[in-house]
């Protein structure tokens, strides 16, 4: 997850490590509880009610108790001030976290499938599930949802990518439990092979959220950069800076969901150090105020007038 423009990143800046930390516990735990309950509920009339989609999508909110308490493992540990191992605070463990839950989204749905094709292998087997078990789905579609846009909420709040990637497992729950619905009216009509095929799609779905949350953390995990709408409001906010005459060489790289920045600033080669350390000094504190920006490195080159003649001062270099 990325977000680009000044004005998001300014409201980011004006949220401590901790802010988020606290946020980040307190959905989670609201979603530890509604997930309890679910995945009981689930799980039991699942398997009284005899639809191996429900049961299927009871394991499912199961594994967000899981994720829950991986995410609540990594905000306590992001929220760690840096030390000397770690000179840029620890909020990569999100980056982490975000890894974690894609494993586990991505084992669950590979289960779900192997499950729901050996049920397919066996038709005869599959029997007319209860009514009680499409309530118990449609009851769940509508808690899991009023959970996303609860959880979504409170990560676009904070601007927490983790918490943005947990809040999308819970709308996929929501999504896994409309679907786990039309295969029970399907059953309920006559149908009873389209409770398998249920369970099958549910597995599919969270097979690949989980691949694309653990693909994109593995990339984050690499020094992967910002995107480009973003670098762009950072060398602007550079080059804005009083005498800063030029700006190259940005580089970034995230940092959980913070980032680290290098960048070469020129100013006039006629001034003295201090001034060119001054300039650097204010354009850095200009970025970091402005930009999710947990560090930046600046580089200072001279930036030569062009009524200048520095060609015999270059003679005068050579050996």
């Amino acid at each position: 997850m990325q977000f680009t423009g000044i004005d998001d990143d300014s409201e980011h800046a004006s949220h401590s490590v901790a802010e988020r930390a606290k946020a980040a516990s307190r959905s989670t735990w609201v979603s530890v509880g509604v997930n309890l309950v679910l995945s009981v509920v689930q799980i039991v009339v699942g398997t009284l009610s005899k639809s191996q989609a429900l049961v299927a999508d009871g394991l499912h909110s199961l594994s967000d108790l899981v994720s829950d308490f991986v995410v609540l493992f990594a905000s306590h540990h992001a929220k760690k001030d840096a030390d000397a191992d770690h000179p840029y605070g620890h909020q990569r463990f999100e980056t982490a976290a975000s890894l974690a839950l894609g494993a586990i989204l991505l084992g669950v749905g590979l289960a779900m499938v192997w499950a729901a094709l050996q049920k397919l292998e066996s038709p005869q087997t599959i029997a007319t599930v209860h009514a009680s078990a499409l309530w118990v789905a449609l009851g769940a579609i509508a808690a899991k949802e009023l959970l996303f846009q609860y959880m979504l909420r409170v990560a676009k709040a904070v601007k927490s990518s983790m918490l943005v990637a947990n809040a999308w497992h819970a709308r996929s729950d929501a999504a896994s439990s409309l679907v786990v619905s039309i295969g029970l009216i399907g059953n309920l009509a006559g149908y009873p092979l389209l409770d398998p095929i249920a369970a099958l799609i549910v597995g599919f779905m969270v097979g690949k959220m989980g691949w694309n949350f653990g693909w994109d953390a593995m990339h984050d995990l690499m020094d992967r950069a910002v995107d480009d709408a973003e670098v762009q409001a950072i060398r602007q906010t550079l080059a804005a800076t009083p005498g800063v005459v030029g700006v190259h060489d940005v580089r970034t790289r995230k940092m959980g969901d913070m980032v680290v920045v290098d960048a070469h600033i020129e100013v006039d080669a006629d001034i003295t150090v201090e001034a060119g350390h001054n300039i650097a000094v204010a354009a850095r504190q200009a970025v970091m105020l402005r930009h999710r920006v947990l560090n930046l490195m600046t580089h200072v080159d001279p930036a030569h007038r062009p009524d200048q003649d520095h060609e015999p001062a270059r003679q005068a270099a050579l050996p």
